[in-house]
């Protein structure tokens, strides 16, 4: 597998990933179940003093909906790379999307949590505009990407050697 085109994929995934969640956290869609799910709890009961209380939990509908979405855009996505990469068995492509899915985690977690979520405005809920210290909770980040996040990752790389076994 070709690592200069791997280090691009890298390059296009975080670029990617970056534009979907600044397109779901624009305007309203910040306020769907699914969106208020990733936010730290004190400050997900702090928008619910106020707000119509929704389910938020792992179980919910609309977060279940929301996961396995994301599941399937990132195994396409994840397909693409592993074939432009050159990967060829089951274990070539697990282990690019997996080491793909880790790094959108690791980069998530400390770039757009610990940089963006935590200092633009356009992510604060409203009622929860002067909670700057909870919106600063990087150990609750790096936990979500711990757990489930590693668990999530195995998801789509599963999916992705299999792809890869079947088209190659």
């Amino acid at each position: 597998m070709s690592v200069p085109m791997i280090l691009i994929e890298m390059a296009v995934f975080a670029a990617l990933f970056t534009v979907g969640i600044m397109t779901a956290y624009r305007g309203d869609r910040k306020y769907t179940a699914s969106a208020i799910h990733n936010y730290p709890p004190d400050i997900q009961e702090e928008y619910f003093k106020t707000h119509e209380r929704v389910d938020v939990s792992y179980r919910s509908r609309n977060v279940v909906l929301a996961k396995s979405a994301g599941v399937l855009l990132f195994t396409a996505i994840l397909v693409g790379c592993a074939l432009v990469a050159g990967a060829r068995t089951f274990a070539q492509g697990f282990w690019l999307a997996f080491g793909l899915m880790v790094w959108i985690g690791a980069y998530d977690t400390f770039f757009l949590d610990w940089v963006l979520f935590a200092n633009l405005p356009m992510f604060r809920l409203e009622g929860t505009e002067h909670m700057d210290e909870a919106y600063h909770q990087k150990w609750f980040h790096v936990k979500g990407m711990l757990f489930p996040g590693i668990i999530f990752a195995l998801i789509p790389a599963v999916l992705v050697g299999l792809l890869v076994t079947l088209i190659r």
